[in-house]
């Protein structure tokens, strides 16, 4: 649930799979021996092809390490264990984990020189998330608004409120108020229930332990049990229905939108008159849950696949012939188990 996640080590791991399925990072600020003279835009063309693009695979590949691969030890992975891990020589692993330490990808601890993930990772991890979900929202709601003809929201929970940030109106209703930045209290808007879908009765008691429920519409809920109830109904049902709660005459149908957590980020809803909604409910339900699920679909997926197969071979025998002149050369201490 959106504003509850917590810090959990398990959605950490998460975050730094997001990064990887995206590649946001700036290469030029996680390998600094790549960048060459002429700024940013020169290096990219001046640098060797192979040579990049091996090191921006193995620089992946260890930060996708620590996502799949969580240490035991909460201090994170020592060098030797991420090498043995990846089944690549140590010195190699050893100047891939400082490059991402200078750009921040990573830390490591004073003392025990493991390494974990850095907190810039995981704030990269949510703008991107963010970014998406704004960028693929608008597309999903101009198929429900062709769909159904009706106008269409993306809402997200702030407190106890639920607020709209994006919208999609067909042609014919273009002259309708915009509802983007308003807020509305959750416990009877249109978005309210398919954002606390994954709340528990706890967590949706705290959320609106400061709340009153006051009437808005003839079927407002009275109380927090009530709300509980239509929760729980619309769970079974796989979608939510929110006839006159907000305000009377008012209908809507909204499903939830989960990110690459599986955490709930958001909601799509359809808006319009009862008269024309009511009628038509299965077709409004089969247009917002497919749309949610493609948006919850866009937020997982790749935008560059990364084959970690191609070039494997040939980068294990560059490793090796580098390794065995820079042996010598690495700094056992600065990076012993």
């Amino acid at each position: 649930m959106q504003g509850m996640a917590g810090d959990y080590p398990w959605m950490r791991n998460r975050q730094v799979q997001l990064l990887m399925m995206h590649v946001g990072c700036n290469e030029a600020a996680m390998f600094p021996q790549w960048k060459g003279r002429g700024g940013t835009a020169a290096w990219r063309y001046a640098r060797p092809p192979m040579t990049t693009d091996s090191s921006l695979k193995r620089g992946l590949a260890v930060l996708r390490l620590f996502a799949q691969h969580p240490s035991q030890d909460p201090r994170g992975h020592t060098a030797a264990e991420v090498a043995a891990l990846l089944g690549r020589e140590r010195s190699q692993v050893s100047r891939i984990l400082r490059s991402l330490e200078t750009a921040r990808f990573l830390r490591r601890d004073p003392a025990s020189l493991r390494y974990s993930v850095a907190w810039e990772l995981y704030a990269r991890a949510q703008q991107i998330t963010e970014a998406r979900l704004r960028r693929d929202g608008r597309t999903a709601l101009e198929g429900v608004a062709a769909d159904t003809g009706e106008c269409a929201y993306l809402g997200v929970l702030r407190g106890a409120s639920s607020v709209t940030i994006l919208e999609s109106m067909p042609p014919a209703l273009s002259s309708f108020v915009s509802w983007v930045g308003r807020a509305y209290p959750a416990y009877c808007s249109d978005a309210g229930q398919a954002l606390l879908f994954d709340a528990d009765d706890t967590e949706v008691a705290a959320v609106f332990a400061r709340t009153a429920f006051v009437r808005h519409g003839p079927n407002t809920p009275a109380d927090l049990d009530d709300f509980l109830a239509r929760l729980n109904a619309a769970r079974k049902r796989g979608y939510t229905i929110v006839d006159q709660e907000a305000e009377p005459g008012l209908y809507s149908l909204a499903a939830p939108v989960r990110d690459f957590r599986g955490e709930i980020v958001a909601a799509v809803q359809v808006v319009g008159p009862r008269r024309r909604l009511e009628p038509a409910t299965a077709a409004c339900a089969d247009s917002v849950v497919r749309w949610s699920d493609w948006l919850t679909a866009a937020l997982r997926s790749t935008d560059h696949e990364t084959d970690e197969e191609t070039d494997e071979e040939t980068d294990k025998k560059t490793d090796k012939k580098t390794d065995k002149k820079t042996d010598k050369k690495t700094d056992g201490k600065s990076d012993r188990d």
